[in-house]
């Protein structure tokens, strides 16, 4: 492939905006070079049928089906115009432009149509920009004879990352680098090589975030490389007008039906309500909030019980697991074949959340499910967007047995080289021998999964199921108390015994108290007898009421690790909120034996409360392949500092001289 030839495509194309500077806002170029160079692309293919459907039209063929078949293509253009003939007649080059596109069949103008495509056109006319910008584009050659779908795809990326860039937007909500594309769909595909190769096979793929359908493309590429005679029909969803457009743009050109690639939120306006599909893949944007369609999420998780969000729902501002339960609910049954997902997330869908939230509430439906297949880390600064780290989500509801109830881990975190130029945030790509060993690696694992004494690569490592779940346990420990009647709680008594509507007696049983103060008790029994007393003492009555004596002991008591334990009830010890303390036990370990040997050599008289205690689920990758790296000798840090110090001495004796 030449790349050299799409980023001269790109520059020749993104020239135009020469001619837009003062009359358009930098931000605004992309409105007008992406759908010129989408109509200049479909004007090339249909080069070669152009006159035979001009001719069938005028003969007075207006049946679709038959000009379709006429244009060899599943769209076509019935007028005779050209964006040449268009650029040469200056003084008509608006109505003639508008004709022309109303000549195309109605999937294609749908796509020019999310351009707002009219008034970019109207702008340029009134700017007298028009004709030059018409033949600009006329001279571009795009035809598929000397610019593959593929390579096309490229240019399509540089001048939407080139747009994202003038409009300050980000560039990687609307497509995925091209390496990380092929090594998703090898992982997704590749456990499935021989079944694709069998004859007649009918496979169909869907993204929910398709973008301008670079998983599409590569997803059905790498099918038909395995079996030509395959039929594959991809499915999609996006939200961006102008993504959708060169997604549906490319879809039309290879034949693929438009009608497949829905417009729209794929939660709240699901072009594909119902259907399942083989393989799902999707590049979600990461961390994006999902406040604007909280309401409809939220009444369809309550109003669903058995709704595709019925295991929980994330927080606010990152909805990823929206994304993953959305194609999980288009999965096949597996007695009707299965599917595979394969999705992008960073890092926080592993782990945020305790036990109890809705990611953790996910994460267990997922593996208690037996689901997740694999999770595969990648190096960072591989997107255009952001230079974070990102992970790869397997899913299958068809494991083979040997890998049932199991997860593979595995880390190619060191998997990359770095790029001769950065494109935005991406400085690293995975190269083609990198994406070999990195599939090879997973195919080895996926095979012996179930044998725990075959030796595995070190980067990679299997564990069952449950050994990502958890117990979270709430240890309690007693209310210790003394009690004691100081200055301070003395003058605070008066509000206390009026609080519980001793109004008339408050000042007596002030004096009557005064003596005590200073005075501090061991016990509760004993510090109220006391007070009682003096009270009682004095001719004045004693409250009896248990919100009194609750009051009381809050106003006299200190916590103190040698004071009384406290009791709610007879038999019931009261805790300490403020001893209380949170315990991650593994799921597999009996949380009483882990209370026995982890805890009570510090604290013997802590406790489990067992109607807090929550099961969650986390996958800490990092920590599995953690690997410590000792600290260098203080001796060789010494030297190096000497020297660096010596260095310095010499750097400022010579600029001083």
């Amino acid at each position: 492939m030449d790349l050299g030839k799409h980023a001269q495509l790109s520059n020749n194309a993104w020239a135009v905006a020469d001619l837009l500077r003062g009359d358009f806002k930098r931000h605004e170029y992309g409105k007008v070079i992406l759908p010129f160079t989408v109509l200049r692309r479909l004007e090339c293919v249909l080069e070669p049928t152009r006159d035979k459907v001009a001719d069938a039209y005028d003969g007075g063929e207006k049946r679709e089906f038959f000009l379709r078949r006429a244009s060899g293509q599943s769209f076509y253009n019935t007028s005779r115009y050209t964006l040449k003939k268009i650029a040469g007649d200056a003084g008509h080059a608006a109505a003639n432009l508008s004709a022309y596109i109303a000549s195309f069949s109605s999937n294609a103008r749908e796509v020019l149509e999310k351009y707002d495509f009219a008034q970019q056109i109207k702008r340029l006319d009134e700017a007298n920009l028009l004709y030059m910008v018409v033949g600009r584009f006329a001279d571009l050659d795009l035809r598929p004879s000397m610019i593959s779908n593929q390579l096309m795809g490229y240019v399509f990326e540089d001048l939407i990352r080139r747009f994202a860039e003038a409009s300050n937007e980000t560039a990687g909500e609307h497509f995925t680098p091209r390496e990380v594309i092929e090594l998703m769909v090898n992982l997704l595909i590749a456990p499935d090589a021989d079944l694709l190769r069998e004859s007649g096979v009918v496979r169909t793929v869907f993204d929910p975030a398709c973008g301008t359908g670079g998983m599409l493309s590569a997803a059905e590429e790498h099918i038909t490389a395995l079996n030509p005679g395959a039929t594959v029909k991809v499915f999609g969803q996006e939200l961006n007008p102008e993504s959708w457009a060169i997604c549906g743009s490319d879809l039309i050109i290879k034949g693929q039906n438009l009608d497949n690639i829905a417009f729209g939120n794929s939660f709240t306006q699901d072009g594909h309500e119902g259907e399942k599909f083989d393989y799902l893949l999707a590049n979600p944007p990461f961390g994006v909030e999902w406040k604007k369609i909280k309401n409809a999420i939220e009444a369809e998780h309550k109003s669903e019980p058995e709704g595709k969000f019925r295991a929980g729902l994330p927080r606010i501002n990152d909805g990823s697991f929206l994304f993953l339960q959305h194609m999980i609910s288009k999965m096949k049954e597996p007695a009707r074949g299965g599917s595979r997902v394969a999705v992008v997330f960073n890092g926080s869908p592993l782990f945020t959340g305790a036990a109890g939230s809705g990611e953790s509430e996910i994460r267990r439906w997922i593996l208690e499910n037996d689901w997740l297949e694999a999770i595969v880390a990648l190096p960072d600064q591989l997107f255009y967007n952001t230079g974070i780290s990102t992970y790869f989500w397997i899913l299958t509801n068809r494991k083979s047995p040997e890998h049932e109830g199991k997860v593979i881990l595995l880390d190619a975190r060191d998997y990359w080289q770095k790029m001769r130029k950065s494109l935005g945030d991406k400085r690293k790509e995975i190269g083609k021998e990198q994406i070999r060993e990195i599939t090879r690696l997973y195919g080895e694992a996926l095979s012996v999964a179930a044998d725990s004494d075959h030796p595995l690569h070190g980067k990679v490592k299997v564990f069952r199921n449950e050994e990502f779940g958890y117990h979270r346990i709430t240890v309690e420990r007693p209310l210790k108390l003394r009690f004691e009647l100081t200055e301070e709680s003395w003058e605070r008594f008066s509000y206390t015994a009026e609080a519980h509507g001793m109004l008339g007696s408050v000042s007596g049983m002030m004096e009557a108290i005064r003596p005590l103060v200073g005075s501090t008790w061991a016990t509760k029994a004993e510090a109220f007898g006391a007070l009682q007393k003096a009270v009682v003492e004095a001719g004045l009555t004693w409250p009896t009421k248990a919100p009194f004596y609750k009051a009381l002991r809050d106003l006299l008591s200190v916590r103190d690790p040698q004071g009384e334990v406290q009791y709610k009830k007879k038999d019931e010890i009261e805790p300490d909120p403020e001893l209380r303390d949170y315990e991650n036990v593994p799921l597999e370990e009996d949380v009483e034996s882990y209370l026995k040997r982890e805890v009570h050599p510090h604290v013997p008289d802590a406790w489990i409360d067992r109607d807090k205690t929550k099961i969650g689920y986390e996958i800490p990758l990092a920590r599995h392949f953690y690997v410590y790296r000792p600290m260098r000798p203080l001796v060789e840090i010494s030297a190096e500092l000497k020297t660096l110090e010596a260095e310095i001495q010499r750097i400022l004796g010579e600029v001083t001289k």
